[in-house]
């Protein structure tokens, strides 16, 4: 039986979500994967209408999804990708009630983003070099690290959205909601350095980091390259973008203790986002309670 019925809105919910809601490419290009593996394997039991999808039908598909090997964090985004479809569906007319908000996730365990210490970002952006390519690569690193960015962000910044005099930086984070970030000097020394060179690439267009035909950097280029100068600098943990800016944070954090001023910094809507960093170096904040706490003073010193 054909599984046709089941697309028969798919193409206006990518619509609804591109240019309503403002969905980046990569959660579109999530939720199209999950929903098509969603109705692939409602057509194999022969169910082809939204409306026969009921609780036991979508506790069957994350039951077969888990057999087919999915993690519990996958199998959790498939539930979210249904369950924001049934919204949508429901909103339209098309169904009645959307059968998959009572269901859960399965539970997953919570890992702490990882972060680089302030040695091993020093001994990474020791870099010495005067080919175009490596000091491209320094100043991606040397941002990403003085700005938090995302690489969605750097991936996305244009020769205009930096102003080298002033220190500053704006870029278009999620939801596409603007900030403006300080770079510090290291970065800005960088940068000028890779601009000087950065016309011998045939620039295409005002994209500030260019792959070697003039375009635009890929994300899945930085990350390659991220990757390369961990392994060349001799970095005891796998180097990837995201780490970067987790070292931003986690160091910014521990220097300043200011948690809404690292919230701003990184574009977290949500201060519980940037919370998870205050549990990422216990060791850090141990000294602090040592140094500050009275009964620990007294423990301490007797």
């Amino acid at each position: 039986m054909s599984s046709h019925s089941l697309y028969t809105h798919t193409q206006t919910y990518w619509d609804f979500l591109r240019i309503e809601k403002q969905a980046s490419a990569h959660t579109l290009a999530n939720y199209q994967r999950q929903l098509t593996a969603i109705c692939e394997l409602l057509a194999n039991q022969q169910i082809t209408e939204w409306q026969d999808v009921d609780v036991s039908v979508i506790r069957w598909v994350l039951s077969e999804s888990h057999k087919k090997g999915l993690s519990a964090k996958s199998i959790g985004l498939r539930l979210v990708a249904l369950r924001q479809f049934l919204a949508f569906l429901v909103r339209k007319g098309e169904l009645k009630t959307n059968n998959a908000i009572g269901i859960k996730a399965p539970k997953t365990n919570k890992h702490l983003p990882k972060n680089i210490d302030a040695e091993q970002v020093t001994q990474l952006l020791n870099i010495e070099s005067n080919e175009p390519l490596d000091l491209r690569d320094l100043a991606m690193m040397e941002l990403m690290y003085s700005s938090g960015l995302r690489l969605s962000e750097l991936q996305g910044l244009n020769l205009s959205d930096m102003d080298l005099q002033v220190g500053e930086v704006k870029v278009l984070g999620k939801r596409n909601k603007e900030r403006i970030v300080p770079m510090g000097a290291k970065a800005i020394e960088a940068i000028q350095q890779w601009l000087a060179v950065r016309a011998a690439f045939q620039p295409k267009d005002n994209a500030v980091f260019l792959n070697q035909r003039g375009g635009r950097l890929s994300h899945r280029s930085i990350q390659l390259a991220m990757e390369k100068w961990g392994k060349k600098q001799g970095l005891t943990t796998h180097l990837n973008p995201h780490k970067l800016r987790h070292s931003f944070a986690t160091h910014m954090l521990e220097a300043s203790s200011d948690l809404r001023a690292v919230q701003e910094l990184l574009g977290h809507s949500n201060l519980s986002t940037t919370q998870i960093y205050t549990h990422l170096d216990f060791q850090h904040l141990a000294k602090i309670y040592d140094s500050a706490h009275p009964r620990a003073k007294r423990k301490r010193n007797e």
